[in-house]
């Protein structure tokens, strides 16, 4: 795997709290943080159901990329999807997205996984040319959507 990305455990969660919130604030997500630490905690513990990888020196991260885990019949087998994808904004723009993801799309490969999804809002076109350079496509098809359960 790639220097640039470091599996998150629970000796990071205070380097990794700052940046989710400042995901949370950038996208306009209302979220206090004992919601974000109760929503990230688990994965730290080393959850099945997913995983965060800071991107950057692990001492002092840039970033991170957080991935839940799922079962896909239609993949054949255990899937992935992008939850989060951050970078600090005065750092983009100088290829760290870009390598994170690659390097993590070979390293789940390596380890089973058979697919990796994510939603990308329709207006965001840098997001947009990020992910298809990382070889993601956009399905004609299907239109995702969601129900929250709260």
């Amino acid at each position: 795997m790639s220097r640039l990305l470091h599996l998150a455990g629970a000796e990071d969660r205070d380097r990794l709290l700052p940046l989710v919130a400042a995901f949370h604030a950038e996208i306009g997500q209302a979220n206090d943080p004992a919601e974000q630490a109760e929503a990230v905690d688990p994965l730290l513990e080393g959850s099945p159901h997913g995983a965060i990888w800071l991107i950057g020196p692990r001492r002092a991260p840039v970033g991170y990329v957080s991935i839940s885990f799922g079962w896909s019949v239609a993949a054949g087998g255990l899937d992935g999807r992008v939850d989060a994808l951050f970078i600090r904004e005065k750092v983009r723009g100088r290829g760290m997205a870009t390598e994170a993801l690659n390097a993590l799309a070979m390293a789940l490969r390596e380890n089973g996984i058979k697919a990796l999804n994510l939603d990308v809002e329709a207006e965001n076109e840098i997001a947009f040319k990020l992910y298809r350079r990382c070889g993601f496509r956009k399905r004609e098809s299907s239109i995702h959507m969601a129900r929250t359960l709260r």
